[in-house]
């Protein structure tokens, strides 16, 4: 008696399996490069938004103050850009380790980011993904890119953080 396995027309199995038994165990599929590229693009104007009215806050501050002089040579353009980098990395890692599992961007394109059990990262992982992506585009985006040729649609970053991307719908 032969298992499925061992017949090749069989449909090929999941390499993800999923153990919090919280929620169903339904497996939509890995998010493909293009729906990634939209969630990040919807993530990266809300972060950009975020640190533009941050820096407008600070200018409005130094102005109403008369402190215009002090401008650049205080320092606060580069503690506000600092601030605005933490933000980015809280929103990015904070969301990706929540219990949603995504960003606004992931959530509205119905993607979510787990480990390769299909369970929740921790915020430490997140924070590893999210500096290991800097290597993905350092490499002429070529860590991004991999995501639409293997075979889990994983970028550079994610194997490096052992994370998957996968469809929620």
């Amino acid at each position: 008696m032969s298992s499925f396995s061992d017949n090749p027309y069989a449909a090929p199995e999941s390499k993800v399996v999923v153990t919090d038994f919280s929620r169903p165990a339904t497996f939509y599929g890995f998010a493909g490069f293009w729906r990634r590229f939209g969630a990040y693009f919807i993530d990266y104007f809300i972060v950009g938004f975020t640190q533009v009215f941050l820096l407008f806050v600070v200018g409005f501050i130094l102005g109403a103050t008369g402190n215009q002089e002090n401008l650049q040579g205080s320092g606060i353009i580069i503690f506000s850009y600092l601030i605005g980098g933490i933000l980015g990395i809280l929103y990015y890692a904070g969301m990706e380790s929540s219990a949603s599992q995504a960003t606004l961007g992931k959530m509205a394109l119905g993607i979510k980011v787990t480990d390769l059990h299909g369970r929740r990262i921790s915020f430490g992982r997140a924070v590893g993904r999210l500096f290991a992506k800097i290597l993905s585009g350092i490499i002429l985006c070529i860590g991004y890119i991999m995501v639409a040729f293997t075979e889990k649609k994983q970028g550079l970053h994610d194997m490096i953080a052992g994370t998957l991307v996968l469809k929620t719908r």
